[in-house]
Order: structure tokens, then C-alpha cells, then sequence
């Protein structure tokens, strides 16, 4: 989508660099954001949906992925004329307060998904369609910032750091829900022991609902130092000016693709790998619900450390992104992904590559059984692939892309990292609802990972 539009501002990428005081503000936007990747559309509200308001969890992935693909081809069909205007315009942060006011409301819309009550599956599916749509262009416009921030030198650390940071808050958001908001239907008690704050009823699995507010307030508050520290560019054009001259360059971009051929096979490969990393993310929760009939507790826990082991991946991968380039970083984690994908369909309650094990033991401890360790093991290889993936990819355009044409082929990128988000989804609630088979709509996602390195493989850095 639309990065850096005037010459100013991208002469400003090489001298004039902001305070360290605005590139931390600019991380926390991760921080802000991420919770609604942890929360809802992975760990709790996503495998809640599926478990307990669906009918069945087969179905219930299978709409979760109906909604995820129509809120990614609205991104899509939206992406070229937003880009163009902001690219033109030159504002940032009008954009961001627009979208993340999208991600508040529909976030907050989600409180009202109760168990059982199927007649608030269509409402519900068009707030979390909402949110997502408000996330992933608030995220657009917030990474659109990063060119002027530091020098190229430092712009994978820059990136990686901002993973990282992303999933430290992740992981808090998911502690406060584990720990003192979401219970145990059953006991009554949160992971910690507690009864849940607020009054909030088990029966009535209020803790999972609570996920939809509870991000929406997280947004708003750690959102606010990016607004007030980090430097916006100014306004540069009126709305239909900014219009005509966006399209205008979008247009002269997209003829001068196919001339080279390096950046239109990145781009292409980048389209490709991140539509199966969010179908990934999206549907790692509800497929461990229906395989392993995890309640939330446990999800939140195999959150918990997929996190803590993508901080640590987010953080190695950008050092790795400086040191060795980009498009190994890319190269490796995308190796990582397709084996661990691989690896867990091949893992159920009662075998693991073939070999019979011992089920889970209901009521038992928590991951006690080898096929949960398993599972856990290869999430952790996900989870801590998943961030450098996403991370050094920004990198690898800003060091393939001409340094004066950056904020075009910037916009190019997250156009292609978006213009086919549906697709993977589709595929997943497609296949899934054919076959009633959770593990044969998961399994698709291998062509994804596979296609894509195949690309890369043509990518000349």
C-alpha cells in the first residue's frame, strides 16, 4: 500500500532521523495491536467460537473462515485506492485513528457471542470481518512509517524489535485473561486459582468474551504514544488531487513490474507464504481445540508459550536479518514452517508419525500426554519462525527496491501481502466443509509454504 509519498520525505530516510523517544512510540503500536491476534483470532475467542457457539468445531472452523476470507477480500478490493490516496496525500496517523476506530468497535461487538446462541453467528462474524479489516490497515499505515525512523542499516532490528515487542504484549494480554478473567466452567477457577474479576461468569464463558473489550481498551491506551511522539508527514494534497496522483503512480509502477522480474517474483512469493501464515495463525487455535478438545485455559497456555518462543524468534531473526540478509532469514523460517505444518498433521490424540501413544487423560494435567508435548513443541517452531518471516520480508523490499521509488514499491508490497488474504481461509473453510475433516482443511497449507519458497528461489537480493 501507500508509503512515502514526496521527495522530502524520502530524502528524510537518509539524515534527519527522529528521536529514539518516536521510534519506541512507533513500536508500541505492536504492542498495541497484537492482542487482537492472540486473543481473538487465535487463543481464545477464535477456538471459543468454534467449540462453543457453532454447532460443531468442523463448522465452526469452517465459518471462521468464511468471515476471515470475506474481511481479506474486502482488504483486498480496498488496498489500491487507500494506498494511492495516503501515498499522495502524505498522512499517516488520520488513517491509523480511522482503521484502529474499526478494530475498537468491532473488537467490543464481540462480548455478545454467546454459547449456544447460533442466532448471533451472523452479527457476530460481520464484527470480527470489521475488526480485522481495521487492524490489518491501521498495521499497513503504522509499517508505512518505517523507512524514516532509522537508517536502512538498522531497519531489520528496527523490524524484528517491533515483532518482538508485539508479542511481549501478546503474551500479557493473555496472562491477564488466563490468570484472572477466563475460568474453567467446571472448577470455577482461572489458571492461577482465582475466581474471574469482574464477576464475570464460567458457565456462561463471559472470560472468552470479555477478549473483544478487553482489546479494544488495550488498543486505545497503548496506541496513544505513537500518536503523540512519533512524527507524522504533513498534508501534502486535498482528497481528489491526492486521488488522481496516487492512481496516476500506481499505474507507472505496475507497467514497470514485469521489467523486473526479481522484484515481481518476490512480490509474488510474498503474496503467497503470507496468505498461509495467516490461515496459520488463524486456525492453529481451532484445530488444536477439535483435535485435542482443549478448553481455553489450555489454548491460552499453548499461547503463552508459542509467544514467548516467537519473541525470542522475532528478536534473533532481525540480528539474523542484518548479519546474513534478509532472504536467508525469509528462506529458513519458511523450511521451519513447512516441516512443523507437515509434522502436526501427522500428530493426533492417540498417535504421532504413525506410532501409537497414550491419549489424553480427561481432567489430567496440563499437556500431559507425548501427542500434546508434541503438538506443543511443533507450535513453538511456528510461533517462533512466524515473526522473523513477517519481519525481515519488509526488509528484503527496502534493500531490493530503487531508493528513490521506495514508497511505491513499499506500497506494492503490502498491496501483494494483502490482495490475496482470502484465499488461504477460503481454501480452509472450503475443504474443511467437504470433507468434515479438520486436518484435511489444515493440510492445504503446505502448498502455500512450498510455492513460496520455490519463488524466493528466483529472487536476487
Amino acid at each position: 500500500m501507500a508509503v512515502i509519498a514526496s521527495d522530502a520525505g524520502i530524502a528524510g530516510m537518509h539524515q534527519n532521523y527522529p528521536p529514539r523517544s518516536a521510534v519506541i512510540s512507533w513500536i508500541f503500536f505492536d504492542w498495541a495491536a497484537q492482542p487482537y491476534f492472540t486473543l481473538i483470532t487465535t487463543f481464545v475467542f477464535a477456538p471459543y467460537f468454534a467449540t462453543h457457539v457453532a454447532s460443531d468445531p468442523a463448522s465452526g472452523q469452517s465459518l471462521w473462515g468464511f468471515a476471515t476470507a470475506a474481511s481479506g477480500l474486502t482488504i483486498a478490493l480496498l488496498s489500491p485506492v487507500l494506498g494511492a490516496i495516503a501515498d499522495a496525500s502524505g498522512r499517516r496517523k488520520p488513517w491509523i485513528a480511522a482503521f484502529g476506530a474499526l478494530l475498537v468497535i468491532g473488537s467490543c461487538l464481540m462480548w455478545f457471542g454467546r454459547p449456544g446462541d447460533t442466532s448471533v453467528i451472523p452479527a457476530l462474524l460481520l464484527a470480527y470481518g470489521i475488526a480485522t479489516v481495521g487492524v490489518e490497515f491501521a498495521t499497513v499505515f503504522n509499517n508505512a512509517m518505517m523507512p524514516t525512523l532509522v537508517p536502512p542499516d538498522r531497519i531489520g532490528r528496527l523490524s524484528g524489535t517491533g515483532w518482538a515487542t508485539g508479542y511481549v504484549g501478546g503474551i500479557l494480554s493473555l496472562i491477564l485473561v488466563l490468570g484472572f478473567l477466563a475460568a474453567n466452567p467446571e472448577t470455577g477457577r482461572t489458571l492461577f486459582g482465582y475466581t474471574p474479576l469482574f464477576g464475570l461468569d464460567p458457565v456462561s464463558h463471559q472470560g472468552d468474551r470479555i477478549t473483544g473489550p478487553l482489546t479494544g481498551i488495550w488498543f486505545v491506551i497503548f496506541v496513544l504514544p505513537m500518536f503523540l511522539l512519533t512524527p507524522d508527514y504533513p498534508a501534502r494534497l486535498g482528497m481528489r488531487e491526492a486521488l488522481r496522483e496516487g492512481l496516476t503512480d500506481l499505474r507507472q509502477t505496475l507497467a514497470e513490474l514485469p521489467k523486473q522480474k526479481s522484484m515481481a517474483a518476490f512480490l509474488l512469493a510474498n503474496m503467497i507464504y503470507t496468505d498461509g501464515l495467516v490461515s496459520l495463525f488463524a486456525f492453529g487455535g481451532i484445530y488444536a481445540a477439535g483435535t485435542f478438545g482443549w478448553n481455553t485455559i489450555q489454548i491460552g497456555s499453548f499461547g503463552i508459550i508459542l509467544a514467548i518462543a516467537g519473541t525470542f524468534g522475532a528478536w534473533l531473526g532481525g540480528k539474523l536479518d542484518d548479519s546474513l540478509g534478509p532472504k536467508r532469514v525469509i528462506a529458513g523460517s519458511m523450511l521451519i514452517l513447512l516441516f512443523a505444518i507437515v509434522a502436526i498433521l501427522l500428530v493426533n490424540k492417540e498417535t504421532i508419525f504413525f506410532v501409537e501413544v497414550a491419549p489424553p487423560v480427561p481432567g489430567g494435567a496440563l499437556f500431559s500426554s507425548a501427542a500434546e508435548r508434541a503438538y506443543l513443541v511443533l507450535g513453538c517452531l511456528i510461533g517462533a519462525a512466524g515473526g522473523p518471516l513477517q519481519a525481515a520480508s519488509r526488509t528484503l523490499l527496502i534493500r531490493m527496491a530503487p531508493k528513490d521509488r521506495i514508497a511505491q514499491y513499499f506500497g506494492l508490497f503490502a498491496l501483494t501481502g494483502k490482495v490475496t488474504s482470502f484465499v488461504g481461509p477460503l481454501l480452509i473453510g472450503l475443504i474443511t466443509a467437504v470433507t468434515a475433516s479438520q486436518k484435511t482443511g489444515m493440510a492445504v497449507l503446505v502448498l502455500f509454504f512450498a510455492a513460496g519458497l520455490a519463488l524466493l528461489a528466483r529472487v536476487r537480493d
